[in-house]
């Protein structure tokens, strides 16, 4: 065989016939686009070799057989099914090109399609013999780029951004041959410059439209202080506001004037809770247009997006997040970084030269503490990346973290610059809200009887079994809601969506509403009176933060209370978080951010463990494990399935399932009328025949009985905590 082949496209049924490209063109064009992406972080001679190395093996004679053969170009092979194994002889020749740079560049190259190795099953990979039909190409200058300061934790994002560039440019190169019409949607972006012209003249209008109140004075101000501070370098930020001091656009308007300073490419949102990223990504189509705004989560159905093209170019921006403005959750963002699939970090080397904001930082799971800290490190020191912590109630992430003993502590960043100055005393200024904490033990009865004394309140426990107690006690007088993961997303959507407008009207009926922190954090809601359930200060801040929100009613009043006569608190984090506030003695003003850091360094030595899932031990070290680390790698320790329940339209989804069989697609309108529920009551739940399996790993309840309009799905065993969303 004289020419060789990377692709071979089907014959069409208009005449054209098949299209051949040559493996010398997809190798030549992958090293090029590769080498273009590692570019922006010095690392440009490393990935075109990848490139040009990556397909080596399909050189061999068996392997041309198979694509002339599968895709019907030679009759004459029709019968070779299989092709050999290619990727492990780009890696060998890797290795024996340049013994010394190989970790970095033969590791991609051996995963370019089943995904980075373990580091034994690697070495075995590449100690394979090359095939004598492949030609080794002599070698090419190429050096290690110059990088100070260098860090242990640095080697596997490294090995795992160059990966990112080799597989995008794999995978747009064969797209714009295979499929040239689907690659014409891609690559059409607004600029920054564009972006944060937009969001000035909407902040102008929107100033305009403003009463001028305190509240609106300080959002202002909170706006000016972030184009100020924007001018700076490239490095780690923080946004320290107040609930309703307007910090979701005064973290966009800094973030796109940063990214305009130091010529960043995007900006990317990264959110814990679905209640907040579907409200943020809302207000930023509102502002920026649909078609300039990804959102990337498991709630989103991009099949609500009308217009074909538009709805293309989202679905193709998800898989590399090519796209000025990403709103996307933590688990997504950090599970792809240390993901060691193809699919997961195809995105990764967009975030290089990007802003990152991290809303609610507080929320980040401790027991993944230190290798995010470290990742957020190497981002900014070699990736070029800003990061802009967010929250009304910032954790302490730069210094030494102490953990219950020295053994567990680690250093975290060195520095974060916060943008609004100590002397504004932001906190002093947005107070609309005492706290009042009664310690003693309560029962059920004694905190709804308390609830049923204000015509407008709201209520936020722990757990869904303490918001279905309390639902129940209260007096069915006026509009009383239940909010809780008991009820599927679209139910809790359109509750909120309920409240909101209930509020909203002058209305003499009560309202009152029992949740769970689903609403703790991001939902735009106003009650004169909170009642939060013992926890952290974050969490009893952030619930306070749903309180006089507006500053319409003088002073609101959030209480805090216990449920010990009922039970004792969960043990695990919640306790923790509460113990750590307990044990803050002396006098404290709540709000202030020198109280904050205090309590975090209180919860920190309740911790006994950073790195739960031992990063440090699988990847802080040339001999990485990728696998095992990517595996180990979910913040969330979800022993949960998901059951779709039955309510409003899920029914029909149900018959489409029956109809059309699982599709990505359906799955993820599923989602929305699906419930997660622990282990124990799904077996109960499914030894009494509630629970059908019409495919597997798909259950449905299709009995209504089974799902209330107020409290969701109906179990009479244990009740989940709240998680995150994926």
């Amino acid at each position: 065989m004289t020419e060789l082949y990377a692709h071979i496209t089907q014959s069409q049924d208009n005449g054209i016939g098949h299209r051949v490209q040559s493996l010398e063109s997809h190798s030549t064009h992958v090293a090029e686009l590769a080498a273009q992406f590692a570019a922006e972080f010095g690392f440009d001679d490393i990935a075109r070799i990848m490139g040009l190395l990556h397909d080596k093996g399909k050189e061999q004679t068996e392997w041309q057989k198979y694509i002339q053969g599968v895709t019907g170009y030679n009759p004459k092979y029709a019968n070779t099914k299989n092709g050999p194994n290619h990727a492990y002889i780009g890696a060998r020749i890797a290795r024996k090109l340049y013994p010394q740079l190989s970790p970095l560049i033969a590791q991609p190259i051996a995963g370019h399609h089943r995904g980075l190795y373990d580091y034994c099953e690697y070495t075995e990979e590449i100690k394979k013999d090359i095939p004598k039909e492949v030609s080794i190409p002599e070698s090419k200058p190429c050096n290690m780029p110059t990088m100070v300061n260098l860090k242990s934790s640095d080697y596997h994002h490294i090995v795992r951004m160059l990966f990112s560039c080799l597989v995008d440019a794999d995978s747009l190169d064969t797209e714009e041959f295979m499929n040239p019409e689907q690659a014409s949607h891609r690559g059409v972006h607004t600029t920054m410059e564009e972006l944060l012209s937009k969001l000035e003249e909407f902040l102008s209008h929107l100033k305009e439209k403003s009463e001028d109140t305190e509240v609106n004075r300080i959002r202002n101000y909170v706006q000016e202080q972030c184009v100020k501070e924007s001018q700076g370098k490239t490095g780690c930020y923080s946004l320290t506001v107040p609930t309703g001091g307007g910090k979701t656009l005064a973290s966009v308007l800094w973030a796109l004037n940063h990214a305009v300073k130091n010529h960043l490419h995007r900006v990317i949102v990264a959110i814990p809770y679905t209640s907040i990223i579907v409200q943020t990504a809302a207000t930023l189509k509102a502002i920026f247009g649909e078609e300039n705004v990804l959102e990337h989560h498991s709630c989103f159905d991009s099949e609500t997006i009308k217009d074909r093209e538009l709805r293309e170019r989202l679905q193709l921006a998800t898989e590399n997040w090519d796209y000025p403005v990403i709103v996307t959750t933590n688990v997504q963002l950090f599970e792809s970084l240390f993901s060691n699939k193809r699919s997961d970090c195809r995105k990764l080397h967009n975030i290089v030269k990007s802003v990152l904001i991290l809303d609610e930082v507080q929320t980040l799971p401790m027991t993944f503490y230190k290798p995010i800290v470290h990742t957020l490190d190497t981002s900014c020191r070699l990736f070029g990346t800003s990061v802009l912590f967010t929250t009304a109630s910032q954790p302490v992430l730069t210094g030494r973290i102490e953990g219950t003993n020295p053994s567990v502590g680690f250093d975290a960043l060195h520095a974060v610059h916060e943008i609004i100055p100590e002397e504004a005393r932001l906190y002093d200024k947005l107070r609309r809200v005492k706290l009042v904490i009664n310690e003693t033990s309560k029962s059920y009865d004694e905190i709804a009887a308390e609830l049923a004394k204000h015509q407008r309140v709201l209520c936020i426990v722990n757990t869904r079994r303490d918001a279905k107690e309390l639902y129940e006690r209260l007096p069915k007088e006026g509009i009383c809601l239940h909010l809780s993961r008991m009820m599927c997303p679209t139910h809790v959507a359109a509750t909120i969506k309920s409240i909101k407008h209930t509020l909203k009207e002058n209305s003499d009926s009560p309202i009152r509403v029992i949740a769970t922190q689903l609403v703790e954090a991001g939902v735009d809601i106003d009650f004169p009176v909170v009642y939060r359930q013992e926890a952290g200060l974050d969490s009893i801040l952030q619930a306070a933060g749903r309180c006089n929100r507006e500053g319409k009613q003088g002073t609101g009043t959030t209480y805090v209370f216990s449920l010990g006569k009922e039970h004792p608190l969960p043990t695990g984090f919640i306790s923790q978080t509460n113990n750590a506030r307990l044990n803050m003695v002396g006098q404290y003003d709540w709000f202030a951010p020198e109280t904050m850091v205090a309590y975090f360094k209180q919860l920190h030595c309740r911790i006994d463990n950073f790195d739960k899932q031992q990063m440090q031990e699988l990847l802080y070290k040339p001999e990485c494990e990728f696998e095992e680390a990517a595996k180990r790698f979910h913040l969330i320790d979800d022993q949960t399935k998901p059951v779709l329940v039955n309510w409003h339209d899920s029914m029909n989804l149900y018959q489409r399932l029956l109809s059309e069989g699982p599709s990505y697609q359906l799955i993820k309108q599923m989602a929305q009328y699906s419930v997660n529920i622990r282990k124990h009551d799904f077996d109960v739940l499914k030894s009494i025949g509630a629970i059908e399996e019409p495919f597997e790993n798909i259950y449905v309840i299709t009995n209504p009985a089974f799902y209330h309009d107020d409290t969701g799905l109906s179990i009479e065993n244990h009740w989940i905590e709240e998680t995150y969303i994926v």
